[in-house]
């Protein structure tokens, strides 16, 4: 019923003693903390299929989204023509079906005896705000059942009939009176839509255990993932993907994926119709490569590209078909190799066209892929939408991402390693106040979300908003991280947390060893997993930081473990926790008398990926064994707090909250 994630952000008071305070619109605002606190100007962007138009999804007052339509011919901007409040209900995606036909993905939560369930619903939308229709299947009265997914586009050609797509879709069976099945189909399978009449017609039949559909781009559906599921109903983490030959309806065996994050298998990812291979991600020598695999009977394999020192870990695709172009990496900054030669060509002439702006990415293409939208920045750079046409070779900038921030000096990340206690180099990226000589700064150790993600080089809000604020800011990869191979990943971050927050720990001890840090104003600021190895390197090291950032942490492995108790994810989230010594020697809400330093939390009382009954429950340990402690709720917000004024106000009350903890 939900995939439980913890999602990759990370995070950054006067002390008092307490369990929670409601965060208020009367509290103190700083102008830099609203700068960096602000949302960035556009969350999403698509291209029209003729070029001309963009599609953008801006945030709105509060944490709300709206669509708006640019005309790139006259530089026109409209009003928005579909909006979400936030409350609960987002705005997450929009991309053109046609020239003037748009579709639309929002999600929305409610609270049931399980906790909060996740509902997506998907619809269409003319160009200037007229025609709205809703594409996602109705349930009624007879439905034997909830409908959360509203299905997603998985082929936006469909059979070459303009606004036709092809889209998942949650069968649920439903009866007549009499008890009599009217329809029997249940679980995931595929239609044909047309986004404008609404006229559907089913592509693929539902099964019970269809997890994932991939496409060819082209309107054929040519591999399928069949998720394992006990005889509980609970989901054994292990997928089996099946493959169609061209012109074949019959599936035959590709593949099987055992393990959600860092499994083992061959996991397909995209289909290319020429050359009539998938390609996807498997080990080789302990990191993760790239392979295409023949779909024409003979599962032929190659390897496409691997990297001796971190894991392939993303496609690049292009067009209204994803055509896939090229693959990347990062080591100490995101690498791509691009396949096609045209393309490598125009991102090596983009680089020296957008000096200082090394990080370029595809955002979309038209439909004859001669128009491109771009996004550049770096480290120091927030970055810039460009439009550019391939014919004329002329560029021109859409729209800032952060204009908030001109003019304030960003501080550089600079990638490093330290050694940990057992001789191991932690690689990691360090960003000092701009103009600062690094050395006898208050210094903060931020350790990522996940914990199956990792941190890269680049522009990101919270360290730089702290090292504006004269704070040096390491973000170490510790061991738990992912994209540098099964060995370095560990079990994870949980079941291998002292490994995780040793290394941690040691960041912050090389912070001082190497007189960046005074050892007075050494403090730690984690989000999610990150805010979890806050809270834990406080457990395990009282003293060495002076003071806790914690934004929705993980405190109790087995409560966060009964959070999934209700869902089909349960076994899966189950072993990733994993049972032993470690539960309970993990868990800082279990240790609060063996935190020293004072503690800020921050949580959304909406969080579906953890709870906010953790959050609590660590404030009222601490409050119990006598230790300094504020919670910070926010009302209607979920794990990413995704609202202008609840960032601004977590920043600004960090920043504070830091500075009076460590004599500032």
């Amino acid at each position: 019923m939900r995939l439980r994630s913890m999602m990759r952000v990370r995070a950054g008071m006067a002390l008092c003693v307490g369990i929670s305070t409601t965060a208020g619109a009367a509290d103190p605002v700083g102008p830099i903390a609203a700068a960096f606190g602000a949302r960035e100007a556009v969350q999403q962007m698509s291209l029209s299929p003729d070029g001309t138009h963009v599609a953008m999804i801006v945030p709105v007052r509060g944490h709300g989204a709206a669509l708006r339509i640019a005309n790139m011919t006259t530089g026109e901007v409209a009003q928005p023509i579909l909006s979400a409040s936030g409350d609960p209900e987002t705005l997450t995606s929009c991309r053109w079906a046609t020239d003037i036909r748009v579709i639309c993905q929002i999600r929305t939560a409610s609270k049931s005896s399980f906790g909060l369930i996740g509902f997506s619903r998907t619809v269409a939308i003319n160009r200037d705000g007229s025609a709205m229709k809703m594409l996602s299947a109705r349930t009624n009265d007879r439905s034997l059942g909830m409908m959360q997914d509203g299905g997603s586009v998985i082929d936006w050609t469909a059979d070459g009939v303009a606004g036709a797509v092809l889209m998942t879709r949650s069968f649920v069976p439903e009866m007549t009176t009499g008890m009599q099945t009217a329809s029997s189909g249940e679980g995931l399978g595929v239609e044909r839509i047309d986004s404008v009449t609404l006229a559907r017609r089913t592509i693929e039949a539902p099964r019970g255990t269809a997890d994932e559909y991939i496409s060819d781009g082209r309107g054929m559906v040519r591999i399928m993932g069949l998720r394992s599921r006990s005889n509980s109903g609970y989901e054994t983490g292990r997928t089996d993907y099946l493959y169609r030959k061209p012109g074949d309806r019959a599936w035959l065996p590709l593949s099987r994926l055992e393990g959600d994050q860092n499994g083992t298998g061959f996991n397909p990812y995209a289909v290319d119709p020429a050359l009539n291979i998938a390609y996807g991600f498997d080990d080789k020598d302990g990191r993760q490569a790239l392979f295409k695999v023949a779909l024409d009977g003979t599962l032929k394999r190659e390897l496409v590209l691997a990297h001796p020192d971190v894991d392939v870990d993303g496609l690049i695709r292009i067009g209204r078909q994803s055509r896939v172009v090229g693959a990347t990496y990062a080591t100490d900054r995101r690498e791509v190799a691009f396949f096609d030669p045209a393309l490598r060509a125009l991102a090596a002439s983009l680089n020296a066209a957008l000096p200082g702006k090394p990080i370029v990415t595809f955002i979309d293409a038209s439909a004859d892929e001669n128009t491109l939208l771009l996004f550049a920045g770096s480290d120091v750079d927030p970055g810039r939408y460009y439009l550019l046409d391939r014919k004329t070779r002329k560029m021109g900038e859409v729209m800032p991402a952060r204009a908030l921030l001109a003019g304030i000096p960003l501080g550089s990340v600079k990638p490093i390693s330290f050694r940990a206690a057992d001789g191991t180099m932690i690689p990691g990226y360090l960003t000092l106040p701009a103009g600062s000589s690094g050395k006898g700064l208050p210094a903060i150790v931020m350790p990522h979300g996940g914990p199956g993600a990792r941190d890269e080089w680049g522009f990101d809000w919270l360290p730089q908003f702290f090292a504006a604020r004269g704070f040096a800011v390491l973000q170490p990869n510790f061991r738990g991280s992912t994209g540098y191979g099964s060995a370095w990943f560990q079990k994870n971050g949980f079941q291998s947390w002292r490994t995780a927050i040793g290394d941690v720990d040691d960041a912050g001890r090389w912070l001082v060893a190497q007189g960046i840090a005074a050892p007075a104003t050494l403090a730690i600021v984690g989000w999610s997993y990150g805010g979890y190895a806050a809270l834990q390197s406080a457990v395990t090291e009282p003293g060495l930081f002076k003071a806790i950032v914690a934004v929705a942490p993980v405190t109790d492995l087995d409560a966060f473990r009964e959070e999934a108790r209700g869902f089909t994810s349960y076994t899966v989230v189950d072993a990733f926790i994993g049972h032993g010594p470690h539960v309970q020697a993990g868990s800082p809400a279990r240790h609060a008398d063996r935190i020293t330093a004072p503690v800020l939390m921050f949580h959304g009382d909406r969080d579906r990926n953890v709870g906010i009954d953790e959050s609590r429950l660590m404030a009222s340990r601490l409050k119990g064994a006598g230790g300094k402690v504020e919670l910070v709720e926010f009302p209607g917000l979920d794990h990413q707090l995704d609202d202008d004024g609840a960032r601004t106000l977590m920043l600004a009350k960090a920043d504070a909250f830091l500075r009076n903890a460590m004599g500032m």
